[in-house]
């Protein structure tokens, strides 16, 4: 695959999202265009093309309805013209493939994703659902219902579906939907789930543990615990920013290390710290970790060390 396809498809897809009127989600549209330089390159790329193509696409004249048409027409005033603006974009995205080389992400049967570390990357189902892959993260994709989260984070929109439930692997943990959107996180034998809208269903046959909204699951030792959490925190790692509770020095080298591409080591596992962490800051400059933690960082090699001071 050609190394800069990722980012292309993440931008037509932001594009294509920008561009609808109920759009909101600015915060992580900005997260992303932060977080490569390239990211703004494709983007703008992507929506050069589409405003050309809007320009073929308004120079067509419209064709007129048959008058048994316009008799049989109950669609209220503008509805043609409202869903003529759908096929342009629709129309648009189809000579943005060609005029960018642009491959769309709708995934058609499996799929395997993986990101680098410091990438992130946007899948959209063809079900209208999306996924959000974090950094250093591997996801396969079996249809628009199901997949498999192998290693790393993303978080999850999901249209639910009673008759047809989106099923998650999260390593042995089976995740459930129920009308969802949700963070998954996988870290060798530890898997943090985070529920900011609906529910999640861990394990139905065995433990059946429900996480509404506002909640997380913990699984640590082959144990769960349940914690209330903030919603909007839920997936602040696609807005640039990451959250540590009660994390070892080494855990929190790992997980920086996946977030910002830049190498941080620790061997230290017992001293254990709390706190919140702008991705940007510390990518540009690492040593920003010793006020924000109160940490020791040293360079070392081409990566960073942290030691407790």
């Amino acid at each position: 695959m050609n190394p800069d396809q990722p980012i292309r498809d993440a931008a037509l897809a932001w594009a294509m999202q920008t561009r609808e009127p109920e759009f909101a989600d600015w915060d992580g549209f900005t997260a992303w265009l932060e977080a490569d330089p390239a990211h703004g390159a494709a983007y703008d790329e992507v929506q050069f093309a589409l405003d050309e193509a809007d320009a073929v696409l308004t120079a067509r004249p419209q064709p007129l309805p048959a008058p048994e048409a316009l008799a049989a027409n109950d669609n209220p005033p503008g509805w043609f013209a409202s869903r003529r603006g759908w096929l342009g974009g629709a129309m648009a995205a189809a000579l943005v493939l060609a005029l960018t080389s642009v491959l769309w992400l709708g995934p058609q049967g499996s799929g395997v994703y993986e990101t680098a570390p410091g990438e992130t990357r946007l899948i959209a189902l063809d079900d209208g659902s999306k996924v959000e892959l974090a950094g250093g993260s591997r996801l396969t994709l079996e249809g628009n219902r199901a997949a498999r989260l192998e290693a790393g984070q993303a978080l999850f929109t999901i249209r639910h579906d009673e008759t047809d439930p989106f099923v998650l692997m999260a390593g042995n943990d089976r995740l459930v939907d129920a009308g969802t959107v949700f963070d998954v996180r996988l870290s060798g034998e530890t898997l943090d789930l985070a529920v900011s809208e609906g529910a999640v269903v861990v394990n139905p046959k065995d433990q059946a543990i429900r996480v509404d909204a506002g909640m997380r699951a913990v699984r640590e030792g082959g144990r769960y615990r349940v914690a209330a959490i903030d919603p909007n925190a839920v997936g602040e790692w696609s807005r640039g920013r990451i959250t540590f509770e009660n994390a070892s020095l080494a855990v929190i080298a790992a997980e920086l290390t996946r977030a910002t591409g830049t190498s941080f080591a620790s061997a230290d596992t017992a001293t254990r710290l709390s706190g919140s962490i702008a991705t940007g800051t510390v990518r540009n400059d690492p040593r920003a970790l010793e006020a924000l933690l109160g940490v020791r960082v040293r360079a070392e090699g081409d990566g960073w060390v942290i030691a407790a001071q």
